[in-house]
């Protein structure tokens, strides 16, 4: 028993020894990885300040060197700009001396001016003296020549009465007799001229009556020349052509400028507008949607524009068909082209394409009779109104333009002149130039060739364009409803809605002060904003 309590206390006393082996084993190794762990710590901080520290003065050294560098270039800009304001104020006194140096030569120049102003003083006071003193001497000359004169003339009275025979009143009377004799002559002679000349007027008079006569009868003939009908496949047609909100009509009428009338007539609507190349295009452009039957307004601007070019084949191939019936051959591609806008021209209701034919074949047959340059005659002929095709562009009168437009295109100067000369503008110099200026008479003065009434309604309708036309922001206007309406679109940049609201106003209290028109004109300003995107 003693035995093993011995044993027990030795193996308890030899697990306590191996726990305190193993715990101070323990804690010692523990120990040694914890100071490895501080000095590898302080090996860390240690570095980590060094390299902050390393950081710090290179810091240091970069921000002395930018402010080592900062202070050169704040230094050479100082040396700059002192050198600058060195050499300005070297200008400046360059140019002070030089002011001083001209002040002393104008203070010269005056004193020179002030001396030769009082020289002229007493040269003019001389002079005027020395004026005076002869002015006395011819005054006291002419009254001795006066009085040598008079005794000179009473001599040469006296001898002149004894050698006629006659005293001075008997001569008197002698030729108051021949002036009366000579006199009653000549007024015998002028009033046989006077009795010619109120025949003559009579006679005009008398045509001037049959004229006016001739045209209250055709009194019409306006309305026949500034509208179009056009035929329509059913009343149906008419509300597509108004389209919604009449989107439609207003489109077609703002593309071509001409009034669309869509009234009670069956089957047909009017195009009325008193430009006829306005009215062809819009009567084209209209029959060819009626034909296709897409009817809205990008459609519509696109068939318009279509129209214009083909309008210009149109009148290209025309002026090559008179030119060919005229045998005018070799007229530059310019004159044709001219000549075809004429055929949608009227001068005085005559068709002006017709009338340069018609003059053309005139001046070639009396040229022709009277041994005249028939090819001078006959061209001129054809091309005396051309300058009409751009009247509404260039200012001037039509033959002018005319013989502007033949001269700039190699016609020869017998051709300018003749058509410069038909008018009158300039003073008739050959035989073609005369025969020219007769056939064009000729032509417009046979009857019903001419109306002045259309004429007249035209020069207005352009006047009142012209009005709108005048004012800023204007793109383009049309006069339609028979000038009892201009319409007037603007550019949207340049004018506001204000703006189109004052320039309403503007124009028409214009058209009131400076034409004469009966009834009332309505204007109306169109103001359109359009964005336009592709998208590719």
């Amino acid at each position: 028993m003693p035995m093993d309590l011995t044993t027990f206390a030795l193996g308890v006393l030899e697990l306590v020894l191996v726990a305190l082996a193993t715990y101070f084993a323990t804690r010692w190794h523990l120990e040694g990885r914890a100071n490895a762990r501080v000095r590898q710590a302080q090996a860390e901080a240690d570095r980590i300040v060094e390299e902050a520290e390393t950081r710090r003065r290179d810091a240091m050294l970069e921000a002395k060197d930018e402010a080592i560098r900062l202070r050169a270039d704040l230094d050479r800009e100082l040396t700059q700009r002192r050198k600058e304001v060195e050499r300005i104020e070297r200008r400046i006194e360059q140019k002070e001396e030089t002011i001083d140096h001209k002040a002393n030569g104008l203070d010269q120049r005056e004193t020179q001016l002030r001396r030769k102003e009082q020289e002229t003083t007493r040269a003019r006071e001389a002079a005027e003296q020395e004026i005076a003193r002869a002015r006395d001497t011819w005054s006291a000359e002419k009254a001795r020549q006066q009085t040598e004169l008079d005794q000179t003339r009473d001599r040469h009275l006296t001898e002149l009465e004894r050698v006629a025979g006659l005293t001075a009143a008997e001569a008197k009377d002698e030729l108051v007799r021949e002036v009366e004799i000579e006199a009653r002559a000549m007024a015998a002679r002028r009033l046989h001229e006077l009795d010619l000349e109120m025949q003559e007027e009579a006679d005009r008079r008398s045509r001037k009556v049959l004229a006016t006569a001739i045209q209250r009868i055709a009194s019409d003939y306006v309305a026949e020349t500034t509208v179009s009908v056009i035929p329509l496949p059913s009343d149906d047609m008419k509300g597509r052509i108004i389209g919604r909100e009449g989107r439609n009509i207003r489109a077609l009428e703002q593309a071509t400028g001409v009034d669309l009338i869509v009234d009670d007539t069956p089957e047909a609507v009017t195009v009325s507008a008193f430009d006829p190349v306005r009215r062809e295009i819009a009567r084209r452009a209209l029959s060819k949607l009626l034909q296709d039957g897409r009817i809205h307004p990008t459609r519509i601007e696109e068939i318009v524009q279509k129209t214009r070019i083909e309008l210009d084949q149109v009148m290209r191939e025309e002026g090559e068909k008179v030119a060919y019936e005229a045998n005018v051959p070799g007229l530059h591609p310019d004159l044709i082209k001219l000549l075809g806008r004429l055929k949608f021209r009227t001068s005085y209701g005559q068709n002006v394409l017709a009338h340069s034919l018609e003059t053309s074949l005139i001046a070639a047959a009396i040229a022709s009779e009277l041994g005249a340059d028939v090819s001078v005659a006959k061209t001129a002929g054809l091309l005396h109104d051309i300058g009409k095709a751009v009247d509404h562009e260039v200012e001037g009168p039509h033959a002018l333009i005319g013989a502007d437009i033949a001269k700039r295109l190699g016609r020869s100067s017998k051709i300018v002149h003749a058509i410069a000369a038909h008018h009158g503008e300039e003073e008739p110099q050959t035989v073609e130039a005369f025969i020219v200026a007769t056939a064009d008479a000729i032509s417009g003065a046979r009857p019903g060739a001419r109306r002045e009434m259309v004429a007249t309604y035209i020069k207005r309708l352009e006047a009142l364009e012209g009005v709108a036309n005048s004012f800023e922001g204007v793109e383009k206007c049309f006069a339609i409803q028979a000038g009892r309406e201009v319409r007037i679109l603007v550019h949207p940049s340049a004018i506001d809605d204000l703006g189109a609201a004052r320039l309403a106003r503007d124009v028409s209290r214009k058209i009131e002060e400076t034409l004469e028109y009966p009834g009332q004109i309505k204007v109306t300003v169109i103001r359109e904003m359009r964005a336009v995107e592709y998208a590719r």
